[in-house]
């Protein structure tokens, strides 16, 4: 999540606690070679991320019996973006792994049952990496006069 994510979740919601730093549960996230700004930007030095806290069964806090219960634009730009798979340079050929394919009946096609469009999907990860490498140089500014120091 991005600072940007959490400050439109607060807005929408009156919430401030929803999201904590961790890391990983698989210790191979943090391998990200194939995305630099990703894995420079999202990860703290302790290598923990920002990401929203869970409910006790697991599922994500915002995660309601009908779906998520944010809008979609308050939604962090990561969740918008799922299924696709995409790094700082664009989409990649697949989609991301764990989207369950299989309950598509056969000739429907995921994007469009979704109500997604490749294009809007663009302006989000054009937006996401925007947000952390804004957010990243706000961090390593010395803070001014008048001027917050950076959330996170």
């Amino acid at each position: 999540m991005t600072l940007g994510d959490v400050r439109r979740i607060e807005v929408e919601t009156g919430q401030t606690d929803f999201c904590d730093f961790r890391l990983p549960p698989d210790p191979g996230y943090t391998n990200q070679d194939d995305d630099p700004i990703w894995r420079d930007n999202a990860f703290q030095p302790d290598g923990t991320r920002r990401v929203l806290n869970k409910q006790a069964n697991g599922d994500c806090a915002f995660l309601g019996p009908t779906g998520c219960t944010l809008t979609t634009s308050a939604r962090p730009l990561v969740c918008r973006l799922y299924p696709f798979d995409y790094t700082a340079d664009g989409f990649l050929e697949n989609l991301a792994p764990g989207c369950p394919l299989e309950l598509l009946v056969p000739g429907q096609e995921l994007i469009p049952t979704l109500g997604m469009s490749r294009e809007v999907a663009e302006s989000w990860r054009r937006q996401l990496y925007d947000e952390l490498l804004q957010e990243s140089a706000a961090a390593t500014e010395p803070p001014s006069p008048g001027r917050p120091l950076a959330a996170g």
